[in-house]
């Protein structure tokens, strides 16, 4: 069932719109009813009072209690195999999320009077609602919120630490909620318009909610918006890289290999955008976590930390501070160009050094640690011929 205002375009108080609104069956067709020229004529002229009414009518449709998880959480939930649980009322639920959306966005809202009614507590019921199984209501939700924090700056800062919440209870205490993904998107765009300088509290939720956030087993299903939203802290304060990489290698996964991959792509948006000199304070634990990756049996790992030596940024600051980076990785990249599992396809001898024999394979590890060896050969022949005498002597011994 659905409530619609039945006055026509009379210009009814307070007290007499509230009898204005008719129980009817739920149809697509009455939210477009409501924006025909006779309906809009009633809407200018009843903005005011509407100001009252649509948020406890969106509120006395939409505010309930969520069902119980259908579906598996987790690992063990897979978007590609696991169908959404939809909500069977959605026909209803989706004209009553339309006509608010429109009613907030509308030229003739009046902020200092809807505050009255969307206060706190309605922010609070809006939140749990982002736990429903059903992601077209979860898309409606973002965009509600979403214009909910662009026009009413009293509760800005409340939508931040109420988020934080929620965030803090999927870390430490349940590891499962829908809708995740969706409130990192509202927090990317809530980031990317922080003043500076940062404040404190812009901070701590960088380091104390975004970062612990890589913890948690369903990484998977929200790790786009939430390598997003690091890399907007990054562009406004790259002071705060130090702080992101060693978080990140602090939170990196054992043995869960999707879950590693996941990781080599946010550390290579994270150093796209870095500071040399930023750079230079965590190349050492960084290195030796990209020489642990090159050395992992699983190839994608493998792979996907090679595919660094293709990005020219990351190469150019290799090739700054060749002198401590060459010596930590120099070793993973020798051992797995002759030891490495994986050499199917075309494996030939691509080029032959006095001291080494290096050979590349098309589409393969082999050739991807051949064109790293390459790079660093160039950079500094005699600091790579040191490294390739050290590494010989260190195996004799």
């Amino acid at each position: 069932m659905t409530l619609v205002p039945s006055c026509g375009g009379s210009k009814s108080k307070l007290p007499h719109f509230t009898k204005c609104w008719n129980i009817l069956p739920p149809n697509e067709e009455l939210l477009l009813r409501l924006y025909t020229p006779r309906w809009s004529t009633w809407w200018a002229e009843s903005s005011f009072t509407l100001q009252y009414a649509d948020p406890i009518q969106f509120a006395t449709n939409l505010f309930r209690s969520i069902p119980p998880q259908v579906n598996p959480t987790g690992d063990a939930f897979d978007p590609e195999e696991d169908e959404p649980v939809l909500e069977l009322a959605w026909p209803h639920l989706q004209i009553v999320y339309e006509f608010f959306l429109r009613f907030v966005e509308s030229p003739d809202f009046i902020t200092n009077i809807a505050k009255r009614y969307i206060d706190q507590s309605f922010v609070l019921a809006l939140l749990e609602l982002f736990d429903s199984e059903d992601p077209r209501e979860r898309d409606f939700l973002k965009t509600t919120l979403h214009r909910i924090y662009g026009k009413f700056l009293n509760l800005r800062a409340f939508i931040r630490r109420s988020i934080n919440n929620v965030f803090y209870q999927f870390i430490y205490e349940t590891e499962r909620h829908n809708g995740i993904a969706e409130l990192l998107e509202i927090l990317g765009s809530i980031i990317n318009g922080f003043a500076l300088p940062l404040k404190d509290e812009h901070k701590l939720f960088l380091t104390r909610v975004l970062i612990p956030l890589h913890k948690v087993k369903s990484l998977s299903l929200y790790h786009p918006q939430l390598a997003y939203c690091v890399v907007q802290f990054l562009e406004k304060d790259c002071t705060l890289t130090e702080d992101v990489l060693l978080g990140l290698l602090k939170y990196w996964p054992k043995v869960n290999s999707p879950k590693e991959v996941m990781f080599l792509n946010e550390v290579e948006e994270v150093l796209d955008v870095i500071d040399p000199l930023e750079f230079q304070k965590c190349q050492v634990p960084l290195f030796h976590q990209l020489a642990r990756c090159i050395n992992s049996q699983h190839f994608q790992v493998a792979e996907r930390a090679l595919y660094y030596w293709n990005n020219e940024y990351i190469v150019n600051l290799m090739s700054d501070n060749i002198n401590v980076i060459l010596p930590i990785i120099f070793p993973a990249l020798y051992q797995n160009s002759k030891s490495h599992w994986n050499r199917y396809v075309l494996r030939m001898t691509c080029r032959k050094s006095p001291t080494i024999d290096i050979y590349c394979a098309r589409r393969t590890i082999h050739g991807m640690i051949y064109n790293a060896l390459k790079l660093f050969m160039d950079m500094n022949p005699e600091l790579f011929e040191e490294a390739v005498q050290n590494f010989k002597r260190e195996r004799i011994a």
